[in-house]
C-alpha cells in the first residue's frame, strides 16, 4: 500500500463497528450543518469518504457536491446517492472544473494530515477560485503538532464511552495498530500545522481565516478553521 488513497481505498477497520460509523456520521452532519448559511447554498464537500450524512446535509441546503478521491468510494457514494436529485458525486478532476464563484460553502473535514504541503497550497487555490465573494471555506480537523496517536486514542474511548461502544473500541485500537494505517502512518505520517502557521498559510492564499470552535467530530485536540476572501 503505497497511499493513503490506497488506503481508504480498500477495506480497513477505523471505524469499530456499525455504532461507532453512525454515531461519527451523526457529529459530523451537525458540523456541517451549523456552518451552512441558507436552505438555498451550494455546498462542495471534499474529501468526503462514504458521507454517511449526506442525505441529511442535503435537506439543509440547494446542492451539496461531494467530492472524494478513492475510486471504489466515489463509484458507491454515486450508486447510492443516484435518486437524491440535489447531490452530486465528483472526483478531483471533477472538482478542477467546478465554475468560479459558484460555492456558499467548501467544507474540509479530516483530509490535510493526509495532503503534502504542496497538494494543499494547489487546493487552496482551487477552493478560493472557486468560492462566491461571501463564500467560507471550513477547514475541520487540523492536527496540531504534539497530538499523538495515544491523545487519539483517548479521545476515541471518550467518545466511545459515551455512545455505549466502549469494549469495540478498545478492541479497535488494537487492530488499527496493527493494520495498514498504522504501518502507513509511520512511513507517510501525518501533516501537521500550529494554529499561526495555518492561519499564515491561508493568509498567503488570499484568505482570511480563523480558528472555530468546536472542532468537527470527537477530537477537540485538533482545530477548525473559517476562512473567507480577503
Amino acid at each position: 500500500m503505497k497511499s493513503w488513497i490506497d488506503f481508504w481505498n480498500a477495506e480497513h477497520s477505523i471505524y469499530v463497528n456499525a455504532r461507532h460509523k453512525q454515531l461519527h456520521a451523526e457529529a459530523v452532519a451537525r458540523d456541517i450543518v451549523r456552518h451552512i448559511p441558507r436552505t438555498n447554498a451550494v455546498v462542495l464537500d471534499h474529501g468526503c469518504g462514504e458521507a454517511l450524512y449526506a442525505e441529511v446535509v442535503a435537506q439543509r441546503c440547494g446542492c451539496l457536491i461531494l467530492c472524494e478521491a478513492a475510486p471504489k468510494i466515489c463509484a458507491d457514494l454515486a450508486q447510492r446517492l443516484a435518486g437524491v436529485s440535489n447531490v452530486q458525486v465528483i472526483d478531483p478532476v471533477g472538482a478542477e472544473q467546478i465554475p468560479p464563484a459558484s460555492l456558499d460553502l467548501v467544507v474540509v473535514n479530516s483530509v490535510l494530515q493526509y495532503l503534502s504541503r504542496d497538494t494543499l497550497e494547489a487546493l487552496l487555490d482551487l477552493w478560493r477560485a472557486a468560492l462566491k465573494p461571501n463564500g467560507r471555506l471550513v477547514i475541520a480537523d487540523v492536527i496540531p503538532p504534539g497530538v499523538n496517536p495515544l491523545r487519539d486514542a483517548a479521545a476515541l474511548l471518550w467518545f466511545a464511552t459515551r455512545g455505549g461502544f466502549l469494549f469495540p473500541a478498545l478492541g479497535g485500537l488494537v487492530r488499527t495498530a496493527l493494520s495498514d494505517y498504522g504501518r502507513i502512518r509511520k512511513a507517510l505520517g501525518f501533516s501537521m500545522y500550529r494554529e499561526p502557521e495555518f492561519v499564515a498559510l491561508l493568509a498567503a492564499h488570499g484568505l482570511a481565516a480563523e480558528r472555530s470552535h468546536p472542532n468537527f467530530g470527537h477530537n477537540q485536540a485538533r482545530m477548525t478553521f473559517s476562512a473567507r476572501k480577503m
